[in-house]
């Protein structure tokens, strides 16, 4: 009893460490949001290269979201988790010093790379540690350290950036990305690796089945909704003439509807399939993206935003409980990674269209009506998958 005891303390705190994969992944893209109005105004750029900040970094996450899922097959998860993370923190240190628009971007893709690479080795590290609806449930509240890191990210910003700026902002992130390194040195590796593994490509050719592109779809979906309206949340709540500092408040308190949504998420997924809990979450944002584009007032904007987060946080969970469950172990790092990856380019596609739909004086209302339609979408797709893997060491 003792032992079991010991082993759970030590699954626990492996599970806590590994979640710093999304903390730190939330932390960097709450802080791009709340940065890209400071370097909006200090580099004088329109709407469209605004965007442009986010999707560059997205495009990187891509990269390293296929890279390194297969690499987390091929030499373990352990060393291509700090590898990941020592990417992030290395290259936030560089951007502080960036010296202007094109350096930051070309330095954003390579923390992009890294910050791609975290969270489908994360949640394939995650993955083999638990099984059956055990394992959909730890993935869900893992994806909710997304939640304390962009609490971490609006609080930095709103106590810290009129001190330090957006370049000490920067700095305080690349640091506690090294402490978390510390940590990371700690756990065991859980992936025996073989001898000879192929790489993304080769796997990808050898185990796609038909339903890997409705996957793809839904984490497509999924993400261009999330990315597209999160990104351009505090910007829009100053178009619609609330000063900066108090859309950091409303974003705030709208994020931290995300944490109920998550932990509401996970108890479903106990007693129903986790593609339905998926489902359901994105119906419930696309209801919160309509109420959100045609909000006029304080309240109304809190009580859609708050909608918004606690389901389509709640769908991001559960979609990346649904992935890993779908390959075994071997192949479990790439193919998740993949998928991630298609995710990824829907994120570059949400936000960049969001600022040239804003540089042609679209309304809020639209914008919103088109998210409402991917995530409708998004649900249906899902609704194909198949059942979870049932291979041997899955």
């Amino acid at each position: 009893m003792g032992l079991d005891n010991v082993n759970q303390k030590s699954t626990s705190f492996t599970f806590l460490i590994i979640g710093t994969a999304w903390m730190f992944d939330a932390m960097d893209v709450g802080l791009l949001s709340f940065i890209m109005s400071i370097v909006h105004k200090e580099w004088l750029l329109t709407n469209a290269q605004t965007g442009l900040i986010s999707s560059i970094s997205t495009v990187g996450m891509v990269c390293g979201g296929f890279y390194f899922g297969s690499l987390a097959d091929r030499i373990g998860r352990k060393n291509t988790l700090i590898i990941t993370l020592l990417t992030f923190s290395i290259g936030n240190l560089i951007l502080a010093a960036s010296p202007g628009f094109y350096v930051f971007l070309a330095i954003r893709f390579v923390v992009g790379m890294g910050l791609g690479g975290e969270l489908p080795v994360a949640a394939t590290y995650i993955a083999d540690m638990y099984r059956g609806t055990k394992r959909s449930q730890m993935l869900i509240l893992a994806d909710s350290f997304w939640a304390v890191g962009w609490l971490v990210a609006s609080f930095l910003s709103l106590l810290f950036t009129p001190v330090i700026g957006w370049r000490g902002i920067l700095i305080l992130t690349a640091l506690a990305g090294f402490f978390a390194l510390v940590l990371r040195r700690h756990i065991h590796e859980i992936h025996q690796a073989p001898k000879q593994a192929n790489e993304w490509l080769a796997t990808l050719k050898s185990e796609f089945k038909p339903w890997t592109l409705t996957l793809w779809l839904a984490w497509f979906m999924v993400m261009f909704s999330y990315y597209g309206m999160f990104m351009w949340l505090p910007s829009i709540l100053v178009a619609k003439g609330y000063g900066i500092v108090n859309s950091f408040g409303y974003t705030t308190i709208i994020v931290v509807a995300q944490l109920p949504g998550y932990f509401c998420a996970a108890w479903l997924a106990k007693r129903i399939k986790v593609k339905y809990v998926f489902s359901i979450y994105m119906a419930g944002t696309a209801i919160g993206a309509i109420m959100f584009g045609q909000s006029t007032t304080a309240l109304m904007i809190i009580t859609a935003g708050c909608i918004l987060s606690f389901f389509n946080l709640g769908a991001y969970g559960a979609i990346i409980a649904l992935t890993p469950d779908l390959y075994e172990s071997k192949i479990r790092g790439t193919m998740t990674g993949i998928a991630q990856g298609i995710g990824r380019i829907g994120a570059i596609i949400g936000p960049l269209l969001v600022g040239i739909l804003m540089d042609h004086h679209s309304s809020v209302n639209f914008v919103f009506v088109i998210f409402m339609i991917s995530l409708v979408i998004g649900a249906v797709a899902v609704l194909t998958l198949p059942a979870a893997s049932r291979h041997k060491g899955a």
